[in-house]
């Protein structure tokens, strides 16, 4: 009895063992604030750069689900964005190919970012 009980223990181990390595793992979050790079256009606002590409590329985040949302500075000194990624190698990869960061048109300095849910901190107070 003591037999299958022990094979019982280690098999519900084993199942939860391989659940939890094809379980998938949550993205992590990353701030990428936009400045702007050597191939600015001096004198010109943000709306008067050569970021059709970045836009573009922008969108096609969007699609794939990795991008968030993102906007420029209504002060025209860049912008932001919030993204999702596996790793920070991955997120680094996503802002090195950007054609506005490639161009040298903005410079990009990525955050890894833990967002706080107030929303579950308000409930609590309840």
């Amino acid at each position: 009895m003591r037999t299958w009980a022990a094979v019982a223990v280690l098999a519900g181990c084993a199942a939860v063992g391989a659940a939890q390595e094809t379980a998938p793992r949550a993205k992590a979050t990353y701030l990428v604030v936009y400045r702007p790079g050597p191939s600015w256009v001096a004198g010109r606002p943000l709306a008067e750069q050569p970021l059709r590409e970045h836009g573009r590329y922008m969108l096609e985040l969007y699609g794939k689900g990795t991008l968030k949302f993102a906007g420029p500075f209504l002060d025209d000194s860049g912008g932001a964005l919030v993204m999702e990624a596996d790793t920070e190698a991955d997120a680094k990869a996503i802002v090195a190919a950007d054609p506005a960061v490639k161009g040298g048109i903005m410079l990009a300095d990525l955050r890894p970012w833990r967002l706080v849910d107030w929303q579950a901190r308000l409930g609590k107070r309840e």
